[in-house]
């Protein structure tokens, strides 16, 4: 009894073992067609459908698989093959275009697929891959970052991308997920804040300021100078190739907009005129004239404070029209007259020869 029990009870175990490799092996040989079924061809995002693609790993060019986009995550769906129901990979994000990423699955390290941008809502471009052409999600701007939404796709609700505002619009920034380094989307300036594609973050000017944006701090990856320059100040990146005027110039960034010339009192004075009144409100620039100042020679720089403080106690009298007409007419006639002797000092003066 006793010897029969324990052959039966070893029948049983070898039984087992044999069904629990059987299925080891099947679930091996599963995960290897998934594998090889969720690579990601190095064409993927081309415009064409090739023969090593699918949409379950390239639904930019082979567009959705049957159910991607119905708001539930369900097999065989996966991260890869449907960020919009099943949220972002774990490794969306690091800066590494790895794994099963893809330009249709994770923009924001791969970069956006060659069709994002043209227009058209199409092939497997959604809401979290491509907002440009076809809106953001519904749920964007809902203060939560949700799990099919990026930065990339809602700055709004995640915060900007850690590379916006390095002054190079690369990778997947675009103007509506990073205007401080892209630039403001045409539309924008328009006066209509236009639902789906326009909002606080991506266009103030046109949909108005964002909550916080005001409160004296610029709070990082929430502000940035396109969506609160309140808070953030104005968008110039020294380094980045481009001069961004007005507050990006030869004497703060040589790098972007060459050397500066040395000038005289008269160049000085002319170009501070221009600056009297390109402040907020038409209201004088301290930054604009100290540019102006900077690039004068030692020389001849009391006499060029002499003249500019007349002109900027004289202005309010000429742009109201109280202090008369002089050589020109105008308002900078106006300060000419008021400012004759001071001006005819600066204008009289000279840099030494170099």
């Amino acid at each position: 009894m006793q010897t029969s029990f324990t052959w039966r009870g070893l029948g049983r175990v070898a039984m087992t073992a044999s069904v629990l490799v059987g299925l080891g092996f099947g679930c091996g040989a599963r995960s290897s067609m998934e594998d090889e079924g969720s690579k990601v061809s190095a064409n993927c995002g081309n415009g064409t459908c090739d023969a090593d693609e699918s949409c379950n790993n390239c639904s930019a060019d082979c567009g959705k698989c049957a159910g991607c986009g119905d708001g539930t995550c369900k097999e065989p769906e996966t991260c890869s093959s449907c960020p919009s129901d099943c949220g972002k990979c774990a490794t969306c994000g690091n800066g590494e275009c790895s794994g099963g990423e893809s330009c249709s699955s994770c923009p924001e390290d791969c970069g956006k697929c060659v069709a994002c941008g043209d227009g058209e809502c199409k092939g497997g471009e959604d809401c979290t891959t491509c907002p440009r052409d076809c809106g953001v999600c519904s749920t964007c701007g809902n203060k939560i970052c949700d799990s099919g939404e990026t930065c990339d796709s809602c700055p709004v609700d995640c915060g900007a991308c850690a590379k916006c505002e390095d002054g190079f619009c690369n990778g997947s920034e675009d103007c509506l997920s990073c205007a401080a380094d892209c630039g403001a989307c045409k539309t924008c300036g328009d006066g209509k804040c236009e639902a789906g594609k326009e909002d606080c973050f991506t266009c103030p000017d046109d949909c108005g300021d964002c909550e916080s944006c005001g409160d004296g701090k610029c709070t990082t990856g929430k502000e940035t100078c396109a969506s609160c320059s309140k808070d953030c100040g104005d968008c110039s990146f020294c380094g980045n190739g481009k001069c961004e005027p007005p507050y990006e110039t030869c004497t703060n960034c040589n790098k972007d907009c060459g050397a500066c010339e040395t000038v005289g009192c008269f160049e000085m004075f002319t170009c501070a005129l221009k600056c009297i009144e390109s402040g907020p409100g038409g209201t004088p620039s301290p930054s604009c004239i100290g540019g102006c100042v900077a690039r004068g020679c030692a020389d001849v720089q009391s006499l060029f404070d002499k003249a500019v403080i007349c002109a900027i106690e004289k202005f309010p009298m000429c742009r109201d029209g109280g202090g008369g007409g002089g050589p020109g007419g105008g308002l900078l006639g106006c300060v000419q007259k008021l400012c004759d002797k001071q001006i005819a000092a600066c204008f009289g003066a000279r840099c030494p020869s170099p």
